[in-house]
């Protein structure tokens, strides 16, 4: 039992905490993300091969329960209860520690219970808001709500398993979280793969491997909670001091961290009524322009919301500021490069990766518009993810909630103006476009309340940048050929045309940054 509290207690000394440095324990999570964002893409791939553009049913069905995941869970949870647990953590005994672990679990899975069961009674229901463009076709209409019975409870699985990850992440634990999703895409292939020959429809298989999924992954991480002393049994006590107080973070978060994943599913919305084949294709350019944003932003954005609450509650101001300019930083250095990348070459990305099986040259030319008009918003996509725990660390959940409703409104507006002359295009454009004014909202919020304050070096950083990005944009030019000429080629001259542009890319890109005088003791970030 002594061995088991020592971690915990350990970390109730709020001085010389010596940790890993930012810039490491970033680096550990992006690896471990990059993992399963490259699984995730060959997932994508193995679906794409088996039902081309026909899977919109299942897009929607898996959508559905992954908007509440992200919205619930890994949203305005994360961010209520990480600030709240890493107070607890420096400023109070392991039993308390214990017990607010034990009340929140208890309240949360009862909520997450009661969701899900009435989920699954109002399936038929849900596609009427999701995705009601699906009623002119009956059959894909029905589909979607048997479908979204099957993956539903993955919600619960799955929010129970982030509410771990929660607690791994408030005491440094950062590599088990970022891999865990690794389980999910070898969920999906193997369903893909195996599980497709077991039924009529093969889209239920897809269907039973998410929920599946969505189990393993909690089942994983429980063991690593436990080596903290921390797995307690569930109590519902919803009147605890800890968990009232997360309950009132949580409210207004719900909005305010979540604003991407509410715009994506009104596309998704729109998307219903446009031609069969639209969620489908904004399905594959969203999760190809996620590929930068999770494996660097996500991962910088996990790693400094605990760092930034413990500053916090010690008062570290200039220490909190230094934190978030390193993660802004660290954001410019890589946004910028990927989001040229995913805009120039979104041809030869899609080809290279979806033309197979049941993927025509007609898919590939209408992923490439949609993934061109993400890839133009990357930069305001990963710096939300930054600047917002910069509002949450603060337990201030109001502020990013009122630019979350604005930046909604804004993208609904631009959704109404662009649908129509792009089509699904111009669903991506207006959520790219909206994700610009909700980060500039932010940024403009942390340096009217004296919160963040850009260090020195700012102007020496973008020549740099600007250096560095010029350069590499010519050589992508000059690589890259036509865009056409990707479609006649075989598959194995794409990938490797791609990978040699892809390793010349990032050699010259940093060859440059060291040039310029960019070392690595640069992008350090503070100790925990």
């Amino acid at each position: 039992m002594t061995q088991q509290q020592d971690p915990a207690s350990a970390d109730q000394k709020p001085a010389n905490n010596k940790g890993p440095g930012l810039l490491r324990s970033s680096s550990i999570v992006s690896l471990m993300t990059l993992l399963s964002r490259v699984l995730g893409l060959i997932r994508d791939v193995v679906v794409a091969q088996y039902f081309g553009a026909r899977a919109d049913a299942f897009f929607v069905a898996f959508k559905i329960p992954n908007f509440f995941r992200r919205l619930f869970a890994e949203g305005a949870f994360s961010v209520a209860f990480v600030p709240v647990l890493s107070e607890y953590r420096r400023m109070r005994p392991l039993e308390e520690v214990q017990l607010l672990i034990a009340r929140t679990s208890g309240v949360l899975g009862l909520a997450l219970l009661a969701v899900t069961l009435l989920a699954l009674l109002f399936a038929d229901y849900l596609p009427w808001i999701f995705a009601p463009g699906f009623r002119s076709d009956p059959e894909k209409f029905a589909l979607t709500a048997d479908l979204l019975r099957i993956t539903f409870p993955y919600l619960f699985f799955i929010s129970l398993t982030a509410f771990a990850s929660s607690v791994l992440n408030a005491y440094g634990r950062f590599a088990v979280p970022a891999f865990t999703p690794v389980l999910l895409n070898l969920c999906m292939i193997f369903a893909t793969l195996v599980m497709t020959e077991w039924f009529v429809e093969p889209l239920f298989a897809l269907a039973w491997g998410v929920c599946l999924a969505g189990l393993v992954q909690l089942v994983f991480q429980l063991p690593f909670v436990a080596r903290l002393g921390l797995l307690v049994r569930p109590q519902y006590q919803p009147k605890d001091e800890g968990v009232k107080r997360i309950g009132r973070l949580m409210v207004p978060a719900l909005f305010g961290v979540s604003v991407s994943q509410i715009n994506l599913l009104l596309d998704t919305l729109l998307a219903s009524f446009l031609e069969s084949g639209s969620v489908s294709w904004l399905y594959y350019s969203d999760r190809l322009s996620n590929l930068p944003l999770g494996v660097f932003a996500i991962a910088i954005g996990v790693v400094i919301l605990p760092a930034l609450s413990g500053k916090h509650a010690a008062d570290e101001k200039d220490s909190f500021s230094r934190t978030l300019d390193w993660a802004v930083r660290m954001v410019f250095l890589i946004a910028l490069p990927a989001s040229l990348a995913l805009i120039l070459l979104a041809m030869p990305l899609m080809s290279t990766i979806f033309f197979h099986g049941e993927v025509t040259a007609y898919d590939v030319g209408k992923m490439t518009l949609s993934l061109q008009a993400y890839g133009s918003g990357l930069l305001a996509f990963m710096m939300i993810k930054v600047l917002a725990p910069g509002y949450y660390a603060r337990q201030d959940t109001k502020t990013p909630v009122k630019i979350g409703v604005q930046a909604m409104v804004v993208n609904m507006v631009l959704n109404l103006i662009l649908v129509f002359p792009f089509a699904h295009a111009g669903l991506a454009l207006a959520t790219s476009l909206s994700a610009y004014f909700n980060a500039y909202m932010l940024y403009r919020g942390l340096r009217q309340q004296g919160v963040y304050l850009p260090q020195a070096g700012w102007w020496s950083f973008a020549f740099k940048l600007l250096l560095a990005n010029g350069a590499l944009l010519g050589l992508m030019w000059w690589l890259m050929g036509p865009a056409q000429a990707w479609l006649d080629w075989s598959p194995s001259w794409r990938a490797g045309w791609m990978a040699l542009i892809v390793v010349s890319g990032v050699l010259l890109y940093f060859a440059l940054l060291i040039a310029a005088g960019l070392r690595l003791r640069h992008l350090r970030g503070e100790v925990f």
